[in-house]
């Protein structure tokens, strides 16, 4: 994992990042440059590596990007993630994105439901004849001069389906270079009075793209459940940055 300057921590506690935990449930608030799953044997930590670590039963229910940061659920016994993968299945399970995109948009629960094909190696398009059913909903909560921060709804879970939606509406998420996104420099937004040193290349106020899982609500059994995780670090100076030079 790397930390927010590119630098590899020696130690990442799993426990730090836990925000809820039961008999049958944890839930984590990801950091952005985590994998869910393990990417290679022998290679960076993972969530299902730590987590097995902290819970030897431990099972990821479903995944975030590895850029993305946010809510990820945990089963700790083969059960609880039976009940959580059917909420999942049936699409029971409300799950609110936060991003920051290009452009000012006013988003009024707008619904795109284009379909998603997923090509491979991570690769996804929008095809009409031959793409899965994928349906996001899209509302504006704060406006900037040149972005806007959004509310992501997906009632689908299609492999990059927030990402490649918002694109589609020429709304691309910051820093997502995937899908044409742009990284914000603050020398962009902060017309006077920045000054770099000599020799010195200034870096992007957020390396990675600004999307962040910030709401889920579900039912596991008879127990109801909603979370909320607050941004992380780089999400939410990019945010004052922005309130500071682009409002």
């Amino acid at each position: 994992m790397k930390t927010l300057d590119g630098r590899t921590p020696k130690f990442l506690q799993f426990a730090d990042l836990i925000i809820h935990e039961d008999d049958n449930l944890i839930v984590i608030n990801k950091p952005p440059f985590l994998a869910s799953l393990d990417e290679r044997e022998g290679g960076e930590a993972s969530v299902l590596r730590l987590a097995k670590k902290y819970h030897p039963d431990a099972q990821i229910c479903h995944r975030l990007d590895k850029e993305t940061s946010g809510l990820l659920l945990i089963a700790k016994n083969p059960e609880t993630y039976r009940l959580i993968a059917i909420e999942f299945e049936r699409r029971r399970v409300s799950k609110i994105y936060h991003a920051i995109i290009e452009g000012t948009h006013v988003f009024e629960d707008l619904l795109v439901d284009l379909p998603i094909l997923n090509l491979g190696n991570k690769n996804v398009t929008i095809d009409r004849a031959n793409g899965k059913r994928a349906e996001t909903y899209f509302r504006s909560l704060r406006y900037f001069k040149h972005y806007t921060l959004v509310e992501c709804r997906p009632i689908t879970g299609r492999m990059h389906q927030i990402r490649v939606h918002l694109a589609t509406q020429h709304a691309a998420i910051v820093g997502d270079t995937l899908y044409r996104g742009k990284p914000v420099f603050l020398s962009q937004i902060k017309k006077r009075g920045f000054t770099l040193g000599k020799g010195q290349e200034e870096l992007p106020i957020m390396k990675r793209f600004a999307l962040h899982a910030r709401e889920l609500q579900l039912t596991v059994g008879d127990q109801a459940y909603r979370f909320e995780a607050p941004y992380p670090k780089d999400f939410a100076t990019l945010l004052r940055q922005l309130e500071k030079y682009d409002d």
